[in-house]
């Protein structure tokens, strides 16, 4: 359902990666692996469609994800380094604002269950400015218990995560290919997590 074909990456004048290509079905699970800056993140944000490649093509069923980005990005969850959170909002309301512009608005009871399910009753109110780093990763990890999309992009998800959370989001992520979704990862971290078809892009 998703393949890349050929692509390539360039910042300032050093070529980061080329030649990349893999595709990746229901049920399968792709690691992207590499030393720190040889190019993960520009390649997973390349795959969201946020980085247009310096050479190749990203396809969604068979089209362009340039071409066909509204039907995409309605089957798309990624989740960056920062999980896209603002500061001032608290937990709650940073769930509801992101469900609100991905097109699935959800109730405040949604976005409180959420957070509960992620270990953070009693923070549900605070802003987020003064969570602790593991906390903020699972407010924006508590997305996936609400994300209807079929392809979940996650850039380092496992960081500051105690393994409680780990264990928690490994489970979450199975249950997702489980279903027939699909995932793709970074992570420095040996996760095992059970997946029809496991698939790895070393980069660097």
């Amino acid at each position: 359902m998703l393949e890349a074909v050929d692509l390539a990456a360039v910042r300032g004048d050093r070529r980061l990666f080329s030649g990349i290509g893999f595709s990746l079905r229901q049920g399968e699970l792709l690691h992207v692996t590499g030393v720190n800056g040889s190019g993960k993140t520009t390649l997973l944000r390349m795959l969201c469609g946020l980085v247009v490649p310096e050479a190749g093509d990203v396809l969604w069923e068979g089209k362009n994800i340039r071409s066909e980005r509204e039907a995409y990005l309605r089957n798309l969850l990624y989740l960056g380094h920062l999980g896209a959170l603002k500061d001032d909002l608290t937990g709650i309301e940073n769930l509801r604002v992101a469900e609100t512009l991905a097109g699935e608005p959800i109730s405040e009871r949604q976005a409180l269950d959420a957070l509960q399910g992620v270990g953070l009753n009693g923070h549900e109110d605070l802003p987020v400015r003064v969570l602790s780093q593991g906390q903020r990763r699972r407010v924006a990890l508590a997305r996936l218990a609400l994300s209807r999309a079929r392809l979940w992009i996650l850039d380092e998800p496992f960081t500051a995560l105690d393994k409680s959370s780990v264990d928690a989001l490994r489970a979450r992520l199975e249950g997702h290919l489980s279903l027939g979704g699909m995932v793709i990862l970074t992570t420095h971290q040996e996760i095992e997590i059970d997946a029809a078809v496991m698939k790895q892009v070393a980069l660097g």
